[in-house]
């Protein structure tokens, strides 16, 4: 069972409402957040300073990709003096996020959220259900913009999630284009250096999805060149492929159908690009549009 379909069986919502109901009654906050470069992103730092947090617990939870909590638990601590923030959250690599139910569970069992064994049978039912007609949302993302993208198409299709991390981050440095010396420069103007090295370049149960949507960064008019490490080690053979990209100008030129030309397989549909910051209705919209 993937990521989302854990959501949904969780029932979200009232979880959320439980969640806010506890805030007021029993003082208790939980904080959720992707690290970006060892660091929460900046839309918390505001988050923590818009409210006040004396006297609460707060229980940090995150995704990331290999550096776990990093220093952020104490950031918060510092941020929120009067607050209890716990060492005891949850954290996860984005690559097995997928697969962390069971680890989820027992963590929202320990802090009194569920009833682990009342729900087993019911993890067990979902477990056995045919998986085979699934979607994937793959993504490569410098700057969040198309992980953001990516998310709200994974909750649109109930789609899984799969971040291509580089064995070498690129570092903030490393993306400045503007700057001849840069990584991403200097692979630019070398082909041969291109190639990089993924954490990860295939999917658990690949051939369990049916529809598999590849998201990524425009660099100098074509796809990020980490995602194509990805197509290079997958076959797409009976899956339906469906690109998307995220600029601040560029389009999506020529990026989906080189992709495909480097895939050879699959039935590759007309891909989309996204400004930074579009709108989770803008992107929902498209996914309804396309059928699937």
């Amino acid at each position: 069972m993937g990521a989302s379909a854990f959501l949904k069986s969780v029932d979200f919502r009232a979880f959320a409402v439980n969640v806010k109901t506890i805030a007021l009654e029993k003082y208790l906050y939980q904080s959720g957040h992707a690290i970006w470069w060892g660091d929460m992103p900046m839309i918390l730092y505001s988050f923590f300073d818009a409210y006040d947090f004396s006297g609460k617990t707060v229980i940090p939870f995150n995704t990331h990709g290999g550096s776990g909590f990093s220093s952020t638990i104490s950031t918060i601590a510092e941020l929120e003096p009067d607050a209890d923030v716990r060492e005891d959250g949850f954290t996860v690599s984005r690559n097995n996020v997928q697969d962390a139910e069971p680890d989820i569970l027992a963590w929202l069992s320990d802090l009194g959220y569920i009833n682990q064994d009342a729900d087993a049978s019911a993890l067990a039912e979902k477990e056995s259900e045919n998986t085979d007609g699934k979607s994937l949302v793959v993504y490569y993302s410098a700057s969040g913009n198309t992980e953001e993208v990516a998310a709200y198409i994974a909750g649109a299709m109930d789609a899984d999630l799969f971040e291509l991390e580089p064995e070498e981050p690129y570092s903030s440095a490393d993306l400045d284009w503007t700057d001849r010396d840069s990584r991403v420069s200097h692979e630019h103007d070398n082909l041969e250096e291109r190639t990089v090295p993924l954490v990860a370049d295939t999917v658990e149960n690949w051939d369990s999805y049916d529809t598999v949507f590849i998201g990524y960064p425009i660099w100098w008019g074509i796809a990020a060149w980490p995602v194509d490490g990805f197509i290079a080690a997958n076959d797409f053979t009976g899956k339906t492929v469906v690109p998307f990209c995220t600029s601040s100008s560029s389009g999506l030129g020529e990026s989906g159908e080189l992709l495909e030309e480097a895939a050879g397989t699959g039935e590759w549909l007309e891909g989309i690009r996204f400004r930074s910051g579009a709108s989770e209705d803008t992107v929902v919209e498209w996914v309804n549009g396309l059928g699937l």
